[in-house]
């Protein structure tokens, strides 16, 4: 278990991934802040660590709702009582993000249950991990897993691998632990199982989503998105509001972190190493929230 006793702690956390997934980095984020006023609730120290934390990760909307949300409530707040304040909507952000992923859980389910086949169990193909080590309880794209499983529906995953990080391990280890079967493939697999026909639907999760619906993922989830579409197989992303980032047009206004070339392990090799890829619109079939499931391109009827 990792404990994080500062602001550097935090920011060192998110920014090398120790803590990864847009919803745990958002709460990570909103904890940052109250760790970084422990000394000096000041308004000049207030946007420092708010600045310090907004320069870990560029993708991940996530992270900056959260920050803004921090910074709305604490700069209404008397100096004497920020600290208090700060640690109560840190506190809230959490509580919030785990109903959150419940709700999307619930509403996944009935996805899950329209796509059984007959009497076989259903089987679900997800990326990277958007369990309940990227987000705060539940996960997002495998919340409506956790689901159909404590509801006695029958359910397999194919978890993929995400490399070069290998984050589908971190989803194969908590499959396990629930108890729920799986199988870890190589992420270059997906298109062979989806055109053997052994995928009912896809469900991953998302670090941003545009207005318009187009969703950056972990690399090499647009790949999925077009061999899904290609062979007729659902589509779906799973992802709290917060994750809907209004202010963003579209996929090509979203930044696209660029990782160390050392994560390849290729030496002196030149290395291209982008973290996410962009999914159009076009291509998913529905966005699960907490509020339900929208057509990608009807996001809008959310904003509050």
């Amino acid at each position: 278990m990792l404990r994080l006793v500062s602001l550097e702690d935090a920011a060192h956390a998110i920014r090398v991934m120790q803590v990864r997934g847009a919803p745990l980095i958002g709460a990570t984020a909103a904890y940052g802040v109250a760790l970084g006023l422990a000394d000096d609730a000041s308004d000049a120290r207030l946007a420092q660590v708010i600045e310090t934390l907004a320069a870990t990760r560029p993708t991940a909307v996530n992270l900056h709702w959260a920050l803004a949300r921090m910074r709305g409530v604490l700069e209404k707040s008397a100096l004497a009582t920020r600290r208090d304040a700060a640690w109560a909507e840190a506190r809230s952000i959490a509580t919030e993000d785990k109903a959150a992923n419940a709700a999307i859980g619930g509403h996944g389910l009935a996805l899950l249950q329209a796509a059984r086949r007959g009497d076989c169990p259903i089987n679900v193909m997800t990326h990277c991990n958007a369990g309940r080590l990227a987000t705060v309880e539940h996960g997002t794209a495998l919340a409506p897993v956790y689901a159909a499983h404590a509801a006695g529906l029958p359910v397999h995953v194919w978890v993929s691998e995400t490399r070069p990080r290998n984050q589908g391990l971190l989803t194969a280890w908590e499959l396990a632990e629930a108890g729920v079967p799986h199988t870890l493939i190589a992420d270059n697999a997906a298109g062979l199982l989806l055109m053997q026909g052994k995928v009912d639907l896809v469900i991953v999760g998302a670090d941003r989503i545009a207005a318009n619906g187009d969703t950056a993922n972990k690399v090499g989830t647009y790949l999925k998105a077009l061999a899904a579409r290609a062979h007729g197989v659902p589509f779906y992303v799973a992802a709290p509001l917060s994750t809907i980032d209004f202010a963003c047009a579209s996929g090509a206004q979203i930044p696209i972190e660029e990782r160390a070339a050392d994560e390849l392990g290729a030496g002196d090799i030149p290395v291209a190493n982008p973290a996410f890829d962009v999914t159009p619109a076009a291509l998913i079939s529905g966005i699960i929230s907490e509020r339900g499931v929208a057509a990608a391109d009807q996001l809008r009827q959310w904003r509050s």
